[in-house]
């Protein structure tokens, strides 16, 4: 298990970074880059950029949730996912019992992926306020539960939240952007428009992911820590899951000044 936590976090941190770092350069960077081009630019540009870079894009993704799944396993479940006793990393305290609370907890974790993609798909998306205060207020009520009725233990619930959103963003990238990607790269390559609701769908999710990208790096460095477990900035204990609410408000709000700021940026 030693071994395994190891050598899997390592290639997890290399995929994750290679996933991100190409989402930052979709959505900060090539966009702006995009909209300077002509028809006859994007043409030789696209067809020999995007699937070079969506190569690696996507196997990013596909690696980073493989990998962040059997450490999981290897941290947090190993021993504590029959209706037995926790090891003490999932649970709060060694030696509580693991209830069918935690397991529904958990199909929460991988499940909640399709409510996600649900809503996004129904009418509620067209406002965007209401939309992000539905989600914002779902976020909340899982991490709520995770820690209260589940009886999650602060760094167990702080990474089943990062996992959430990874496999959200994973799910994105396999089954909403490439997709959309391949049909609007033909179109460009063929000199035909792309279909207008491909790149909305497209421009939509990687927004999407940029959005849950800055939180779940918070959940992946915190569980190391347990500085906003609750006690430390005189909040109670069972108050934490306010806290890390407060930093998902918190990296969303830090991305949308990233994005306003990508666009102030110039080329030569």
């Amino acid at each position: 298990m030693e071994l395994m936590h190891a050598l899997f976090k390592w290639i997890h941190i290399i995929a994750g970074i290679t996933w991100i770092g190409l989402l930052y350069f979709f959505n900060w960077i090539n966009a702006h880059v995009a909209a300077t081009l002509d028809a006859d630019s994007k043409k030789k540009v696209v067809p020999e950029l995007m699937p070079r870079t969506l190569y690696f894009f996507r196997w990013g993704a596909a690696w980073t949730w493989i990998t962040g799944f059997i450490l999981l396993y290897v941290i947090f479940w190993n021993g504590s996912l029959s209706m037995g006793e926790s090891a003490g990393n999932l649970m709060f305290g060694s030696g509580v019992d693991v209830t069918w609370k935690a397991h529904v907890m958990l199909l929460v974790v991988f499940g909640g992926v399709f409510i996600y993609d649900f809503l996004y798909n129904s009418s509620l998306a067209s406002n965007v306020r209401v939309i992000t205060l539905i989600s914002f207020s779902l976020i909340g009520l899982v991490v709520l539960l995770m820690q209260h009725v589940a009886m999650f233990e602060y760094r167990a619930f702080n990474i089943h939240l990062g996992a959430m959103f990874g496999t959200m963003m994973a799910f994105n990238v396999w089954f909403r952007i490439w997709p959309a990607q391949q049909s609007i790269i033909t179109s460009i390559k063929n000199g035909e428009a792309p279909d207008g609701d491909k790149l909305a769908l497209a421009g939509l999710r990687s927004k999407h992911n940029t959005y849950m990208s800055v939180p779940l790096i918070w959940t992946m460095i915190n569980q190391h820590t347990t500085y906003f477990a609750g006690g430390n900035l005189g909040v109670p204990a069972q108050y934490s899951w306010l806290l890390l609410m407060g930093i998902v408000a918190l990296g969303w709000h830090i991305v949308w000044q990233l994005y306003k700021k990508s666009g102030q940026v110039k080329g030569f």
